[in-house]
């Protein structure tokens, strides 16, 4: 039959302490004695009993030793008590390999493990992105279906900066047309036109319409415009020639005008019915809609007259916005 007692002590199970040039009553051992009775302790050589006590790692003496005392303590653990490795003392080499599974692991390392781990898988599939560490993107993989631009991609369209297919060919995105409401004559001095109408039919909503304030002109957005006007010109008095002049004015920070335009209106005869019909434009770059305006002018003498009106186009001007800027 199988043995039933206590198994033989192993060295491992033997703990020693040696205590010099002491003067103290409590001494802290290296191990944790399970009971007073494990322990074996002499103090010059002597057998010490029922004079001392022991607390966890603690040894307390009844009396404090002197000096010249050499205290000698032995521990024995019975079979079957924990014996608990001291911290620090557990090396690589104690550890089998393999042995550190994730559930000994804290939650933050097996976490960011993870997230590594699906890293190394994505970078490592085949298909429009590939690659082993650093990703790249396949010759020919984007096509016109990764893209998220707006409008309908075809074989006349074109993709445009602000991210949109637009007809090719075709740039302007954008004409308001307004017309001049009232005729007016000529003066000595520059006139700057007021009075408006949108004409019939123009309904310039991709951007929002244009805004006149005083012959002042403000810009729905931004972009390069074309600025044109297409008067009507008469005399309605007889004195020899005449001659008058419209022209475009712009100004990048809504206070100093520039002409950038000029047409010479001339009436050679003393004929009232003496009329032609003037037009002009430039290009203009509106960098911000606060401060990059227009007007439009005219001068010339009091018998000589732009004919305008409503709905009827007499006279008008025109704006068109060709791109951004």
């Amino acid at each position: 039959m199988s043995y039933l007692g206590k198994v033989a002590l192993k060295a491992s199970d033997i703990r020693r302490l040696d205590v010099t040039s002491s003067t103290s009553a409590t001494h802290t051992l290296t191990w944790t004695p399970p009971n007073e009775q494990s322990l074996i302790i002499t103090i010059n050589g002597v057998k010490q009993q029922n004079n001392y006590s022991i607390s966890g790692v603690t040894l307390t003496l009844d009396s404090a030793l002197v000096a010249t005392d050499e205290m000698e303590v032995i521990g024995i653990n019975d079979i079957g008590t924990t014996t608990v490795p001291g911290d620090g003392t557990v090396t690589t080499s104690k550890i089998e390999d393999d042995a550190v599974t994730a559930d000994k692991l804290a939650n933050s390392i097996n976490t960011e493990i993870a997230a590594n781990t699906a890293k190394v898988t994505n970078a490592t599939h085949t298909g429009d992105v590939t690659g082993a560490t650093a990703l790249t993107i396949a010759n020919d993989a984007v096509d016109i279906a990764m893209l998220s631009a707006t409008g309908t991609a075809s074989a006349s369209t074109f993709l445009r900066g602000d991210n949109a297919w637009a007809a090719a060919g075709d740039a302007l995105d954008y004409v308001d047309v307004q017309l001049i409401t009232s005729s007016f004559a000529g003066t000595a001095s520059l006139t700057y036109v007021s009075g408006f109408t949108r004409g019939d039919g123009w309904d310039p909503n991709t951007y929002g319409a244009m805004s006149e304030s005083g012959g002042v002109w403000t810009f729905p957005t931004t972009g390069y415009y074309k600025l044109e006007y297409n008067v009507w010109m008469d005399k309605t008095g007889s004195s020899g020639d005449q001659t008058g002049y419209w022209g475009i004015y712009t100004t990048p920070d809504d206070g100093t005008y520039t002409e950038k335009n000029y047409v010479q209106c001339i009436f050679n005869t003393t004929n009232f019915s003496n009329q032609g019909y003037y037009a002009g434009h430039v290009i203009f770059d509106v960098a911000s809609t606060s401060t990059h305006k227009c007007k439009f002018g005219y001068s010339g003498p009091t018998n000589t007259r732009c004919r305008a009106g409503s709905p009827t186009a007499q006279s008008y001007v025109t704006f068109s916005r060709l791109g951004s800027t």
